[in-house]
């Protein structure tokens, strides 16, 4: 298998339109971290992502005849605009069908590259299966974003490049996943080259479809996905990706939307370039491998897959990437509702600083308050911050960890509401798309009171949304069928701390 895929990197023509890209140093994090950091640069390629190697790939392998019918593909993403450039390059027609939540800026790039772009659908196996039918009707010749031996083959030249560059020894590579066929073509090119390298993969941990299968030793199709870090949002890892990154992947590691947040942060603050959430995984992953082993003095190569990331959503980066460094916890604590509570808080925080700080009144006894404060892993962790807070006789809840309150309560100036009687809350994403809201509505019915509504835009095809309904407790046992006929992934709050202490009745 290796000597195959050798053959097939070897010989794959991604530099008629691709580049070889610079594997940086990236100074702060090798000065934190104690390792050797390095970054492949794939988000410099010209479609700011490694997939214009693969799909360029492809196309060279396809016959005259193929090639003349045109192509067709469904994403939503990198692999759309890498497909588009590439089959203009090589002059073959290219049809990319993106749902219709997909954001403008997407669509305008794959545009821009010459590609017909077909919106269908409202999220991506609608898509995907629209992309099938054109198969069958007009003939195209479908395009794989990574699940085919030569779209592999063509991201393992990103390993060739990477052992090119790096004339010292290397201890591991970081590679995001998604369907796999990134850490596939490394892994079959530096297994094959330099089998005590590691390669290890990094995943979310909402969507880690390699580590569940790994664990299961088959590919297993996962309930649901993620979708912040939206390159790898996949709910299976591909058939021929998985036949290599089972025997030759070390390791799968995942991590959290706040470490992404602070990876995309470390990237920037080397590079000054704004990666997207899944460009930023190796460098989470890296980060997590070094604290979790404890090692030092190694070199550690992180892929920096890609740079398409939306606008609008670095406000949320930005918001998470200080949880996700752990340098501000946040907190709910509770102080009597008299003159001075709060001056006798701050001067219970010692020298920390107050990042934020939320309060409305309650009642005359007692208030509760959202507090966001600086703290640092090393020098002032949030267990020491805790700690003394409790040694001040002041109860606190830690909500660092909370989405509920990382999304909505901390962005919300609300209240304990006597008249909001038999309330149960639930957090939802909605699909980020004119109508949603009413089709919510008109399948919710009548039939209860909506006593809260919050929504944020994230810059993504799904917002966030916390809804309270008055649901006697009679009727408490049809919520669940009725927002399952809604059909937008929801999570039941009405026991989150969160919720409870600021907004519950």
């Amino acid at each position: 298998m290796l000597e195959q895929y050798m053959k097939k990197i070897l010989t794959a023509p991604v530099y008629d339109v691709a580049v070889e890209t610079p594997l940086q140093h990236a100074r702060f994090l090798t000065e934190r971290l104690g390792n050797q950091i390095l970054l492949k640069r794939e988000d410099l390629q010209p479609v700011f992502s490694f997939k214009i190697r693969g799909a360029y790939n492809k196309l060279a392998q396809l016959t005259d005849a193929e090639r003349a019918c045109g192509v067709v593909a469904a994403s939503a993403g990198n692999h759309a605009q890498g497909l588009a450039l590439a089959s203009r390059e090589m002059g073959v027609k290219a049809t990319i069908v993106m749902p219709k939540t997909t954001p403008e800026i997407k669509v305008r790039a794959v545009k821009a590259w010459g590609a017909k772009v077909v919106l269908h659908g409202d999220a991506f196996p609608e898509a995907l299966a629209y992309s099938q039918k054109l198969v069958e009707e007009k003939g195209f010749t479908y395009i794989h974003p990574y699940d085919d031996p030569d779209t592999i083959a063509g991201q393992g030249t990103v390993a060739m490049e990477i052992l090119r560059q790096h004339k010292g020894s290397i201890d591991a590579i970081f590679v995001p996943v998604g369907g796999g066929g990134l850490v596939a073509g490394i892994a079959a090119y530096v297994k094959y080259l330099k089998p005590e390298i590691k390669v290890i993969g990094v995943e979310p941990e909402d969507s880690n479809c390699l580590q569940a299968a790994m664990a299961a030793g088959e590919r297993v199709v996962l309930p649901s996905v993620g979708l912040f870090a939206d390159g790898v949002a996949v709910t299976q890892i591909g058939e021929h990706t998985f036949e290599v990154a089972r025997r030759y992947v070390d390791e799968v590691i995942t991590v959290s939307t706040d470490e992404i947040c602070a990876a995309i942060k470390d990237i920037y603050d080397d590079t000054r370039s704004i990666t997207e959430p899944a460009g930023a995984l190796g460098v989470a992953g890296i980060k997590k491998y070094v604290e979790r082993e404890g090692v030092s003095g190694k070199t550690l190569v992180a892929i920096d897959s890609g740079a398409n990331i939306n606008f609008d959503r670095l406000r949320h980066v930005a918001e998470r990437a200080e949880l996700g460094e752990k340098r501000e916890a946040l907190i709910a604590v509770t102080i009597p509702e008299r003159p001075g509570s709060f001056k006798a808080f701050c001067q219970a925080l010692g020298k920390r600083a107050i990042t934020e700080f939320n309060y409305r009144y309650h009642d005359a006894q007692q208030a509760q308050i959202f507090v966001g404060v600086q703290t640092h892993p090393e020098t002032d962790p949030r267990d020491a911050l805790l700690k003394q807070l409790h040694s001040k006789k002041l109860p606190v809840v830690d909500l660092t960890d909370n989405e509920l309150a990382k999304l909505h309560i901390r962005h919300m100036v609300g209240g304990h509401s006597a008249q909001a009687t038999d309330e149960v809350v639930y957090r939802f994403e909605f699909p980020e798309r004119p109508g949603a809201l009413l089709n919510f509505l008109n399948k919710l019915g009548a039939r209860w009171n909506i006593s809260m509504f919050h929504y944020r835009n994230h810059g993504a095809a799904y917002g966030r949304v916390m809804v309270g309904l008055q649901v006697p407790p009679a009727e408490r046992d049809q919520v669940a069928e009725v927002l399952e006929g809604i059909g937008y992934p929801y999570w039941f709050e009405g026991d989150n701390p969160a919720y409870q202490l600021f907004l519950g009745n």
